[in-house]
């Protein structure tokens, strides 16, 4: 088996999640990226999403993430999220009710459409966890 990735999923006020894992997920402007130990270097744009984490351990950590950058080298992952929250500390009660405000808020407004990524993400990523 190989060696494990060492990731670091950092929000600008505190390090969100830091450990070894065999397979992180997120999503870039790109599309979904999945990373196994030995991947090839790269850069990437964070957009509003999950990031899913799987250890060596078995266990799946799964966290929300606004915008951002992701970078792989030398079986390091580097998360760098401009919001980031582990799906244990949200609330899923008051993730839908802000989802629903937000759709409610109006389709046709980019800041209400980005208001609805946001927390259309929370919500999966309390229900990906779960």
């Amino acid at each position: 088996m190989a060696e494990p990735l060492h990731v670091e999923l950092v929000a600008p006020d505190r390090t969100v999640w830091s450990g070894e894992a065999t397979t992180v997920i997120a999503r870039t402007s790109e599309g979904d990226i999945g990373i196994l130990p030995g991947h090839a270097p790269v850069l990437g744009l964070l957009v509003d999403g999950v990031v899913e984490v799987r250890t060596p351990d078995s266990e799946i950590y799964v966290a929300a993430v606004q915008g951002g950058f992701l970078s792989v080298a030398n079986d390091r992952v580097s998360i760098l999220a401009e919001y980031a929250e582990m799906s244990h500390e949200i609330d899923l009660e008051e993730a839908r009710q802000q989802l629903e405000r937000a759709r409610a808020a109006g389709e046709n407004d980019q800041e209400a459409l980005e208001h609805v990524r946001r927390a259309e993400a929370r919500v999966r990523a309390v229900e990906m966890a779960s």
